[in-house]
């Protein structure tokens, strides 16, 4: 069967010269055969799907701790948001969406319990230092399949560490991710502020929404099409400076309402007392952690604390609750 073959040649006739072309990948870090039916960022897309660390995001918070409502995003609802906005821009400009997927699927890989508090609390007392997009690279590097890691592709790799808003992608598709991940949280953000009672749509300042628009539902069109616009037939992924500078305006007003609100964040201190307390108990009896993280420090090599850091960031907020539960909340007598 040629069925990648043709799938690879397909893309040559189809894609902007400007795109990451399948058959033109940088590769892996370990060879493999390639498959007879997928290309290169579709298995990459497939093995980030399947992994243990994408089905935990579902019970991983993305603003609110632990909501109780059925309708508030979690880790794992954000990145599908993400990936669906970046396979519109990217059929629109006619770039390699199946490297957009992977990408947006696995960018938030590494994040930890309770969201970005959770990164701070770890960042806190590992003296390695902890940030997210790096956890993400070492999921998909090493932690995922008991040392293994799934051995994806440069540009997918590439793509998830320079995610955040500072990062240089040095694909189109991994600025797309890139773009995407903000649009996405700070328009989802403002509905579940919305539904949480903290916000309401006319508190959106109204320069803001003369620009962009008047719901969510207009404010991604309005930004999705800017993207299109101005990125159509150049080697870039880029904004309107007009629309740009009002998108970061209304994510400083994200931050000054929402996000360091205290409705939605009442219960960060103790996430990140709880968190950090797991640190300090694994660090000193690090032989309580699974097999597969006893083996990162035994026959790998990596150092104490960060395979700690590894083994707390994978936690779900239920289960980190839990082994707090069972580590420090004393149990009733069974008499």
């Amino acid at each position: 069967m040629r069925i990648r073959e043709e799938a690879e040649e397909r893309e040559f006739l189809i894609f902007s010269p400007y795109a990451s072309f399948s058959s033109r990948s940088r590769g892996r870090e370990r060879y493999e055969p390639p498959c007879d039916i997928r290309t290169v960022y579709q298995r990459d897309r497939d093995r980030i799907l399947h992994s243990k660390s994408f089905r935990r995001l579902k019970h991983k918070t993305q603003v609110f701790l632990s909501p109780q409502g059925d309708h508030y995003r979690t880790r794992l609802t954000h990145t599908l948001e993400v990936s669906q906005l970046g396979r519109t821009i990217a059929k629109a400009l006619r770039l390699n969406d199946d490297l957009v997927d992977a990408i947006a699927l696995g960018h938030d890989l590494g994040h930890t319990p309770f969201g970005h508090s959770g990164e701070r609390a770890l960042n806190e007392v590992c003296p390695c230092g902890f940030a997210h997009y790096e956890q993400s690279v070492r999921v998909v590097e090493l932690l995922e399949k008991k040392g293994e890691g799934l051995n994806l592709t440069w540009e997918v790799r590439d793509g998830i560490l320079n995610h955040r808003t500072s990062g240089t992608p040095h694909t189109l598709e991994g600025k797309i991710v890139r773009y995407c991940d903000k649009i996405a949280y700070i328009n989802h953000d403002i509905d579940d502020a919305e539904r949480a009672g903290i916000l309401k749509e006319e508190d959106i300042p109204l320069e803001f929404r003369q620009v962009m628009g008047y719901s969510t539902r207009e404010r991604l069109n309005t930004l999705i099409h800017d993207v299109i616009r101005n990125s159509m037939g150049i080697n870039d992924i880029v904004m309107s400076p007009h629309m740009e500078t009002t998108m970061q305006e209304l994510r400083k007003f994200m931050f000054a309402n929402v996000y360091y609100n205290p409705v939605a964040k009442h219960e960060e201190g103790r996430a990140m007392g709880l968190l950090q307390t797991l640190y300090e108990y694994y660090e000193k009896h690090a032989d309580e952690m699974p097999e597969e993280y006893l083996m990162l420090i035994e026959e790998k090599g990596e150092q104490k604390e960060r395979v700690v850091c590894d083994y707390i960031s994978g936690m779900t907020d239920q289960y980190s609750i839990q082994k707090f539960t069972e580590l420090f909340v004393p149990k009733s007598w069974n008499v």
